[in-house]
């Protein structure tokens, strides 16, 4: 991490493991209530029901509110009689946009209500976040990803297919240009409101590569906290790009590290996702014997 940072010490005060908190000691569950989705992304294919696959947008199934809540109850008490890390952090991050499905909410209260000690955090491609930073405050969340993968519109036409803008499906330029705008502004009105924020960015070789270290300097001054560099998955439309290799994303990180701290130990983790970063738990393991 670059100990020059000035954001580095509102980040140093957190447990959550994706902002720089103690993996030995805070785990995470991830809360697939959210499946619906607002954008298209060309490298994104969300799989509801595939247990043999670890990437974002993948989940066994979809709950309820209320199924998430059990959950929540379920892996915290498992982890407590097993010692070692406790639950700390309980994230909505899909499979689809959370901002765009009321259960995120819904579950947020329910779970908040339940287990008021718990860190509450979300991930968004950001498309709603500016009209949502009020809901988020009310619901006491405490840290937010936003993924931004374009900084032009004309990098974010080869990155984005579409996006959905009052129940219709605005394709090309012009919707990249929306989302960005909404994406910068949401940033700056959720760090200005007080909430952590990480900037996710897919790295695709030779379609956004070049804005990268850009959109570093842009969200910093609009107050983002983190960012995290991650290699595409060749899914979609970049099935056939070949994804970066981990030597250039350790020069890619070394480079936006001078700009805005880095993750550097993202998992990618699956939208249901619970326990230690790197040693999810089998939660239908952890069901059956709970039944």
């Amino acid at each position: 991490m670059a100990s020059g940072c000035p954001m580095m010490t509102m980040k140093a005060a957190s447990e959550h493991p994706c902002f720089g908190g103690d993996h030995s000691r805070a785990g995470r569950i991830h809360l697939p209530v959210a499946p619906g989705c607002n954008i298209k992304c060309g490298f994104c294919e969300r799989k509801f029901d595939c247990a043999n696959e670890s990437r974002p947008g993948v989940t066994s199934r979809v709950l309820t509110p209320e199924q998430a809540l059990e959950r929540v109850r379920l892996v915290r008490l498992h982890m407590e009689r097993q010692g070692g890390a406790q639950l700390k952090v309980v994230g909505i991050a899909g499979p689809g946009d959370p901002l765009a499905n009321p259960r995120t909410f819904e579950t947020f209260r329910l779970v908040r209500a339940a287990f008021p000690e718990l860190t509450l955090c979300l991930s968004t491609n950001g498309l709603r976040l500016p009209e949502m930073i009020g809901t988020l405050k009310e619901l006491d969340l405490h840290s937010l990803t936003v993924t931004i993968n374009a900084l032009t519109p004309e990098t974010g036409a080869r990155v984005y297919e579409w996006i959905k803008v009052d129940g219709q499906k605005v394709p090309g330029g012009e919707a990249a240009a929306f989302l960005v705008a909404r994406q910068l502004e949401g940033v700056r009105l959720a760090a200005a409101a007080g909430l952590l924020v990480k900037i996710n960015h897919v790295y695709i070789p030779g379609v956004n590569d070049h804005e990268t270290l850009d959109l570093a300097v842009k969200v910093r001054a609009l107050g983002a906290t983190m960012m995290n560099i991650i290699p595409v998955i060749p899914l979609g439309l970049f099935r056939e790009v070949e994804p970066p290799s981990s030597a250039l994303m350790e020069m890619v990180r070394n480079q936006a590290e001078l700009i805005l701290s880095q993750a550097r130990h993202c998992k990618q983790c699956r939208a249901d996702a619970a326990g230690v970063v790197g040693q999810d738990l089998d939660l239908d393991m952890l069901a059956a014997e709970a039944s």
